[in-house]
């Protein structure tokens, strides 16, 4: 018995106090802006994280992959505190159907609500939500798809909005793993730096 309380006592000292303790001193230490969460700030107030998606809806921004949660995560914003999740639909079922026709609807709205014109293919990971619901990146085909509606609703030119978008896009890990994603949140940023900061909708 003595063996064994020794034995509980030493190991929850190592791992439940020491091991933390050193995980997180070194993580501070390593990597102290991925430690603290890699959080993004403008003008010193923090506006989300660059590895959590957020919801846009403004026709002026870059708009995220739509999530399965009630509302997507976004940080530093309490009413869209959904958490992650996925929708767990298989691709026949009827309710996974219905959500892809009800996204397809609003990108199509949202385009003449501007005068955008009509007539392109909408990307998959526009109508589709991933796993967790938290995804930060589109891809470049899913901004391809948005420039003229954000062109549109600021006042400027599509090329304007695609230079913005190349800085905010990144290769292929090591130039072989993965795809090219355009991260949403870095992309909303350099437009308001660009062409002014929307007012809230």
């Amino acid at each position: 018995m003595r063996a064994a309380i020794v034995m509980l006592l030493s190991l929850s000292l190592l791992c439940g106090l020491l091991y933390p303790l050193a995980a997180t001193v070194g993580a501070g230490l390593l990597a102290p802006e991925r430690a603290s969460g890699s959080l993004l700030s403008r003008s010193g107030e923090v506006v989300g994280s660059e590895w959590i998606g957020q919801q846009f809806t403004d026709p002026g921004y870059l708009w995220s992959r739509p999530s399965a949660t009630k509302a997507p995560y976004a940080p530093c914003q309490p009413d869209f505190s959904g958490g992650s999740s996925g929708s767990n639909l298989g691709p026949l079922h009827p309710d996974l159907r219905a959500a892809v026709v009800a996204r397809i609807a609003a990108l199509r709205a949202a385009d003449a609500a501007v005068g955008a014109p009509p007539g392109k293919a909408v990307p998959i990971d526009l109508v589709t939500a991933s796993g967790s619901g938290l995804d930060p990146h589109v891809s470049p085909a899913a901004a391809e798809f948005q420039v003229e509606r954000i062109a549109r609703a600021r006042g400027v030119e599509p090329g304007q909005v695609r230079a913005v978008l190349a800085h905010a896009t990144s290769g292929r890990q090591l130039g072989l793993l993965g795809e090219p994603v355009v991260h949403v949140l870095r992309a909303n940023l350099a437009f308001d730096a660009a062409f002014g900061r929307r007012r809230p909708r």
